[in-house]
């Protein structure tokens, strides 16, 4: 019995082995369409690049996945894998059975169509154990996650999916954490070495000499002190280097200055912080009581000076 699935259906899996094919209506406008199968774990990812099976790789190590390869039909082209769950190691949780386009979007494949069979190998044809009819959703996919196989329980199931992805193989690849490597000029080739790109030669920088100079003031050194608070010996810091120029010449000799001539007079006695104090002239005596003091610097009374008579309101009695 054949069961037609739709998105999202899943059916058990009665057979050791599935062969899956998928087919569609070929044409000259048609791209061509790639089958590929992940083998992935209980955390979605592959377990090493070995676990892709595609076009560039056909056979998984253990034997368990195979890509069989493209086949011309009366009503067009298909494209298969075997898978054989039984030869599946314990860690392989599901496999994903996916198909990539090659030169166009599957908006542009008609009749796009997943058929299981019940077995492997060419003798595997007669009824299929069940069909799937995927019909892109946006129509700009490159990829498509047709459906996969999945444990349950000690069984294997089948749900179909219809996946899309703009991205193509190589973005459905690094999905689930295959490296990918694109060779120039071939196919899109997940897991090929990339080849060796020629570099370009960078012409050596000019050599340029050392430009010789007087120090910034950023380059100045701060004379270091020794303990007693004096200045340390010349060698203990470097001194800035005079600018580069032609020697200093000495001035032209002038007349003597009248002033040095005349020679030094003499030093006026010095006050706080180096100024010139002003002459004082004590008084001769001391002043009268009732009598201003005299200024410093002008004539001193008299000392013989005596009153003119007074009046008789001024005499004794």
């Amino acid at each position: 019995m054949t069961h037609a699935m739709v998105k999202g259906s899943n059916v058990q899996l009665e057979t050791v082995a599935v062969r899956a094919v998928l087919c569609w209506s070929s044409g000259s406008a048609v791209p061509d369409v790639d089958v590929s199968a992940l083998l992935l774990d209980e955390s979605g990812r592959v377990s090493s690049d070995e676990d892709f099976v595609f076009y560039n790789q056909p056979r998984h190590p253990s034997g368990a996945v195979s890509h069989l390869g493209k086949t011309q039909e009366q009503d067009g082209r298909c494209d298969s894998v075997e898978v054989d769950p039984g030869a599946l190691a314990p860690h392989v949780d599901r496999v994903l059975l996916a198909a990539s386009t090659d030169g166009g979007t599957f908006g542009e494949v008609p009749q796009l169509r997943l058929l299981a069979y019940a077995g492997a190998g060419p003798g595997s044809e007669g009824e299929p154990l069940l069909t799937f009819d995927i019909e892109p959703e946006t129509g700009a996919e490159s990829a498509l996650i047709c459906g996969e196989l999945y444990r349950r329980g000690t069984g294997w199931k089948f749900r179909a999916l219809g996946q899309g992805y703009a991205t193509g193989l190589i973005g459905l690849a690094t999905e689930y954490g295959i490296t990918v490597e694109e060779s120039e000029g071939s196919r899109r080739e997940p897991g090929a070495a990339a080849p060796e790109q020629p570099g370009a030669t960078v012409p050596p920088a000019p050599s340029v000499p050392p430009q010789t100079s007087a120090p910034t003031p950023d380059e100045a050194t701060v004379p270091a002190f020794t303990a007693g608070g004096q200045p340390a010996e010349p060698e203990d810091f470097p001194l800035a280097a005079p600018a580069a120029g032609p020697p200093p010449t000495a001035p032209p000799p002038t007349a003597p200055s009248p002033i040095a001539a005349a020679g030094p007079g003499p030093a006026a006695p010095t006050h706080g912080y180096g100024y010139p104090q002003q002459p004082q002239q004590p008084p001769a005596t001391r002043p009268a009581y009732g009598y201003p003091q005299p200024a410093y610097g002008y004539p001193q009374p008299d000392p013989d000076f005596a009153l003119p008579p007074q009046g008789p309101q001024f005499q004794d009695r």
